[in-house]
């Protein structure tokens, strides 16, 4: 696999995929779409404002139909991004030569730390967070954002691609997210695939 940063590959399926979205849905109907409106109610449960901080998916979607642009950040996030777009599904991924172990999906103990990519400091957490962890290291805020240390960079080798479920969002949607998801990145970017699984 090799990352590059605005290849013309990216540029052209970005392009295909925006150009596709405002044929689907308008902006007034984003916030009806059920599988925006199944993130949506997840995050208030969480107690995460979603029309503060939005769902990936949605988030991009919107910036398109809104006639924005999408952040371009390297050839692999823009991959992933692309297939988000398509499936509307929020999607993770980790730089596997900085993670210790198996991503885990649990709450926080109070007192574990997360600097989130974007962020000038490290957050404290109470305890109680849904996050993912990899080992003693806190990888994600689930659902919503990645850590700084673990994203991918252009001199990321190995990484692991994650669809992010909630409750209303089925398997085979996140399966579809997953391997869309794979397949632009490995279209892009080459390289080779390891096997799927649903956890």
């Amino acid at each position: 696999m090799r990352i590059g940063v605005d290849s013309t590959k990216a540029t052209d399926l970005l392009n295909e995929t925006s150009e596709s979205i405002p044929k689907s849905i308008t902006l007034e109907a984003v916030k009806d779409r059920p599988d925006f409106r199944a993130y949506r109610d997840f995050f208030w449960r969480l107690g995460v404002d979603p029309t503060k901080t939005r769902p990936a998916s949605e988030a991009l979607i919107r910036r398109i139909l809104k006639g924005s642009s999408i952040p371009r950040i390297n050839d692999f996030v823009d991959a992933y991004n692309i297939a988000s777009i398509e499936t509307g599904v929020p999607i993770a991924a980790f730089d596997l030569g900085t993670i210790d172990a198996d991503a885990t999906l649990r709450f926080s103990d109070s007192g574990e730390e997360f600097l989130g990519i974007g962020m000038s400091s490290s957050r404290v957490l109470e305890q109680g967070i849904l996050i993912m962890s990899s080992g003693e290291d806190v990888i994600a805020a689930y659902p919503y954002r990645d850590a700084e240390e673990s994203r991918i960079r252009l001199e990321t080798v190995d990484a692991v691609l994650i669809s992010c479920g909630v409750p209303g969002i089925s398997v085979e949607t996140l399966t579809e997210a997953a391997g869309r998801a794979r397949d632009s990145v490995i279209s892009i970017c080459g390289g080779h695939p390891s096997k799927m699984r649903t956890v």
